[in-house]
């Protein structure tokens, strides 16, 4: 049965504010580590036609910010702002799913995805490492699957060192 928790309705203009900076920088560190991952392969000089290459900075665009997010809540554990940061995962939401509306807006042709369906669009555009859509100048890894990516790794480190968090308190009562 899950613990029921409540959550303080009457706050100040000031409390709501702190809290939407705090989301902000949150999810402009999210953004910060994968450009971190991003700058670090980019120093390798990698084959930008291999898959492998792709293949690393997905997995490391999950698990950098998710380190990152798991060291923010590890060093402020009772902090709010840092609290906020189990929260970025609705930032990558929101922003993969504006970036599928505009794939799916964008015109077809020679080359791109000629006669692709709107699944075809999305699915060689964001996940295909081979042979992409073409569509979006390439960057459709980039743009909509790594920042969200970020995001949603960034939450779940937090949420990780929230739980780990709260397990050794509650071991130390």
């Amino acid at each position: 049965m899950a613990k029921s928790k409540s959550v303080r309705q009457d706050k100040s203009v000031s409390e709501l504010a702190r809290e939407a900076i705090w989301f902000i920088i949150h999810s402009l560190a999210a953004v910060l580590l994968l450009e971190v991952v991003l700058g670090g392969m980019t120093l390798g000089h990698p084959d930008l036609d291999a898959a492998a290459p792709k293949i690393v900075a997905t997995v490391l665009a999950f698990l950098i910010p998710m380190t990152g997010g798991f060291l923010v809540t590890r060093l402020q554990p009772n902090r709010a702002n840092a609290r906020i940061a189990r929260n970025v995962w609705i930032v990558g939401l929101l922003h993969f799913s504006a970036v599928c509306v505009w794939v799916l807006g964008l015109p077809t042709g020679r080359g791109l995805c000629e006669g692709c369906t709107a699944g075809e669009k999305l699915t060689r555009t964001f996940f295909a490492f081979h042979q992409g859509s073409g569509l979006m100048g390439g960057d459709g890894l980039l743009i909509g699957t790594w920042m969200p990516l970020a995001m949603l790794g960034y939450s779940a480190g937090a949420a990780i060192g929230f739980r780990t968090y709260a397990s050794a308190a509650s071991r130390a009562a």
